[in-house]
């Protein structure tokens, strides 16, 4: 058919709505890290505290703040949390789609830029990442846009705006979850092209200046938040502020990455755990994919070099770190399906050129993957049903009509669906009882909410309230009067007080 770019575009985005967006009402936050980071933007907004996240009124020092400003400004635009915790990775997919169909067309031709949309809509990864309400979402926005900027300008160049822009878009992704420089790994395999003479890799030797400028966008992006940060934390000088600066700066990326405390898996996790499952349907093809890309590579292709060199240093920076999940190496997808889209016409024609009943077979497929994928959309909320957390919070505050209520081991929907003030003793704490026993003492007008496994520890269970079962443990309401008295009591070092205005 004939079309203009324009009005591809615009069924590039729609599709990616259909698909993406599909049913964006129904759902609630359902895993722990949807709650948090529902959570955070929410508390935000009530405390005013842009700069340094909270949780439950104790510092979050995990992760930079864009991602939470982004579901606070969402949420301030429609006010419907529940929606505007998806709209970052919907916005993030449908632009992600618009960049992929644009570089498909300029390096080839229409039809590539068709294809990969197609692909990476069909891949399973973009449908695990962009369904939910997780930074890596987010994040793939700025990894998008970066990678943009890079090829326009390495390949298709000089392009030094979009260069820029790529830069600017990759600080903004590092402050929204520290990986957001990857793009810039491109320079790597771009300088062996120039060296060897690939095509059409652009050469722009004598530019240092310029280059050096594209740093600089990247720390302009970061300084949005960095800068005025440690002016605050300077000028206050409170002890826990000063150690969230530690914390974030440090402890999270450099250490993390060397030394990680969760999710510790072997090298091979990723080829072996994710990419044959999360990168479907282009994983099937790989037999034939990768001969291809062998002959396009010993033709010189530069476009291929730079894409697939990209995933594989991508690949190799998340192995080489000790902690892995399996959303670590979804940046490099959109590459792959770009370094994918080129090839597949001569692969439908190897598989079905001459066999046109295997061709519609082919055809109704596809079709059905996206027709599933997409009702799995509406379908997979109404199966999920409510958050069990907001249950177990609603039964306590009927139960204890509202009284304050200490919780101990307590997960993030534990804070975001409470109905009443909560006091807690740090999210980390591995106290148990014995604080939320002195705290009753003090408190008798309060109540506490306990987890099985440490309810016979300091309480009878005769005098305790059964709430309800979450994923973790099964809760039970307590109060003073269930107090065995085989506890101790001794007071917390700290105790955090928050209620929801």
């Amino acid at each position: 058919m004939r079309s203009s770019r324009a009005t591809d575009l615009l069924w590039v985005a729609a599709l990616a709505l259909l698909m993406i967006g599909a049913g964006l009402g129904l759902r609630q936050p359902q895993n722990v890290d949807e709650e948090r980071f529902l959570g955070v933007a929410l508390e935000m907004m009530q405390n005013h505290s842009w700069l340094i996240p909270h949780r439950a009124g104790e510092i979050y020092p995990d992760k930079p703040p864009l991602f939470m400003w982004a579901v606070a400004f969402f949420t301030w635009l429609t006010g419907l949390p529940h929606v505007a915790l998806y709209l970052p990775a919907l916005l993030a997919g449908i632009i992600t789609s618009l960049c992929l169909y644009d570089l498909g067309w300029r390096l080839w031709n229409r039809q590539t830029g068709v294809i990969a949309v197609l692909l990476y809509l069909a891949s399973y990864q973009t449908y695990s990442i962009h369904r939910t309400g997780q930074i890596d979402g987010f994040l793939s926005l700025w990894i998008a846009i970066g990678l943009y900027g890079m090829v326009r300008h390495l390949l298709l160049g000089p392009a030094w705006r979009w260069y820029y822009v790529g830069c600017f878009a990759m600080g903004l992704g590092v402050i929204s979850k520290g990986v957001g420089f990857l793009p810039i790994l491109m320079l790597i395999p771009y300088a062996f092209a120039v060296r060897r003479g690939w095509m059409p890799v652009v050469p722009m030797p004598g530019n240092a200046a310029r280059w050096l400028l594209g740093i600089g966008c990247m720390l302009l992006a970061v300084s949005i938040w960095l800068v005025p940060l440690l002016l605050s934390v300077y000028l206050a000088q409170a002890p826990e502020s000063i150690a969230y600066v530690k914390e974030i700066l440090f402890k999270q990326t450099a250490e993390r990455y060397v030394n990680a405390w969760h999710h510790p898996e072997p090298f091979w996790f990723f080829f072996v755990e994710v990419i044959p499952k999360y990168w479907l349907p282009i994983f099937l093809a790989l037999p034939w994919l990768i001969p291809a890309w062998y002959r396009e590579l010993r033709r010189r292709d530069a476009r291929l070099l730079l894409l697939l060199g990209w995933v594989v240093l991508v690949l190799l920076f998340f192995s080489l770190s000790t902690g892995k999940r399996k959303i670590y190496i979804y940046p490099a997808l959109p590459a792959l399906v770009l370094a994918t889209a080129p090839l597949v016409p001569m692969l439908l024609q190897r598989w079905f050129g001459q066999r046109p009943r295997l061709r519609r077979i082919a055809i109704w497929i596809a079709g059905v993957w996206f027709a599933l994928w997409c009702a799995r959309g509406f379908v997979e909320p109404l199966v999920e049903g409510a958050n069990p957390h907001e249950e177990v919070m609603h039964e306590a505050a009927e139960r204890s009509a509202g009284a304050p209520l200490a919780i101990i081991h307590w997960r993030e929907g534990h804070w975001l669906f409470a109905r009443q003030p909560i006091v807690h003793f740090r999210f980390a704490s591995g106290a148990g009882s014995d604080p939320l026993v002195g705290w009753l003492r003090q408190n008798p007008e309060g109540y506490g909410l306990v987890p099985a496994s440490e309810l016979d520890v300091c309480f009878d269970r005769d005098q305790a309230a059964s709430l309800g079962e979450t994923s973790r443990a099964d809760w039970f309401l307590v109060s003073a009067a269930a107090d065995s008295g085989r506890c101790e009591g001794r007071l917390a070092d700290e105790t955090y007080r928050f209620r929801w205005e």
